[in-house]
């Protein structure tokens, strides 16, 4: 990361790609206060099932991105923020539009202005590549246009839009890194890779998923982080967005049967209705260009290509068939 910094706020911290990012900031002995989503019963989300270890090393702050001052509380005495914290589920937006105004575009909004009062050196947004919607052309650079094709995808252009215009308008350090399908270990059962690994795993061999001819450019977790920290690392990028894919895509039928093969299962994928996006919501094509990252960062994934994938996959799929972690699963119900 840029110099040496003091204190490190991720926010999102207890989530799949906060736990693992703040997993690793420990291990490069970086001091980060982690934000996890109050809640009454005092669960830090996956940080909890991260070794004691990093949990004794951490931080730990309680709150909710929707409050100003309790997000101008958090990052005192912090030089870098990791934002992570949003609403992600495509299908819930549907339902609850609001909320992701509210949490995506609402609370980035908070933490921008706490960041641009408090002086912070480096606000590292977290985008995703939903915002490009269907591609136009592919590889998919950060010049593609970007398509609200969801009321997620929507709130997560507007918060992405405010967070480049603290960068040009007050000269807040602002890096916006795009990641694309990220997959690994404690991601949620709303993926399509834990549902496909979780119903296998419980026994289930007519496997229910939505659409299965769009494609995907799937990222490992650890190829995920290490393009945060190579942002994080650099001032290259500051007021603009940059792409951290694979540059490899595969749909999600041919993953399906990936995942069965390597299970050892064999499979067939019986549509569920229930699970289908609406017919011009549905992303229906996504493939990174990593170029950027590989320029400005020299960045590259170490799990490119199919055999990356499927690296990844046998690395992935041991830690959801572990019954103490697959007991955190319900593989026959639909989690929007």
């Amino acid at each position: 990361m840029t110099g040496s910094p003091k204190k490190v706020l991720v926010t999102g911290a207890g989530g799949f790609i906060g736990s693992h990012l703040t997993e690793e900031l420990v291990s490069r002995n970086v001091s980060v206060r982690a934000m996890i989503h109050y809640n009454s019963r005092d669960s830090h989300g996956w940080l909890d099932f991260v070794p004691k270890q990093v949990r004794d090393s951490i931080e730990i702050f309680a709150g909710d991105v929707r409050d100003p001052n309790g997000m101008r509380t958090a990052m005192k005495g912090c030089d870098t923020v990791f934002h992570l914290a949003a609403l992600i589920a495509i299908p819930y937006s549907y339902h609850s539009p609001d909320v992701y105004v509210d949490t995506n575009i609402r609370g980035t909004l908070n933490l921008l202005q706490a960041a641009r009062d408090l002086d912070v050196q480096h606000f590292i947004h977290t985008s995703t590549s939903e915002v490009y919607g269907t591609a136009q052309f592919v590889p998919i650079t950060e010049e593609h246009p970007l398509q609200g094709q969801s009321p997620y995808s929507a709130s997560k252009i507007g918060a992405d839009q405010l967070a480049l215009s603290f960068e040009r308008s007050f000269g807040l350090p602002v890096t916006v890194v795009r990641p694309f399908n990220t997959y690994g270990p404690r991601q949620s059962a709303r993926a399509v890779i834990p549902t496909i690994i979780t119903q296998i795993a419980s026994g289930a061999r007519a496997i229910k998923l939505g659409s299965v001819h769009p494609t995907r450019d799937f990222n490992h977790v650890s190829d995920t982080v290490a393009g945060f920290l190579a942002a994080a690392g650099s001032r290259e990028g500051v007021g603009q967005v940059v792409n951290i894919g694979s540059g490899y895509e595969i749909s999600i039928g041919e993953t399906a049967e990936l995942i069965a093969e390597l299970m050892g299962a064999k499979i067939e994928v019986a549509s569920d209705q229930v699970r289908m996006r609406p017919e011009r919501s549905e992303v229906d094509r996504l493939w990174a260009s990593n170029d950027k990252s590989l320029r400005l960062y020299g960045w590259k994934p170490k799990f490119a290509g199919r055999d990356g994938f499927r690296e990844g996959l046998k690395q992935t799929i041991p830690w959801f068939v572990d019954p103490d972690n697959l007991r955190f699963y319900r593989p026959a119900v639909y989690t929007i």
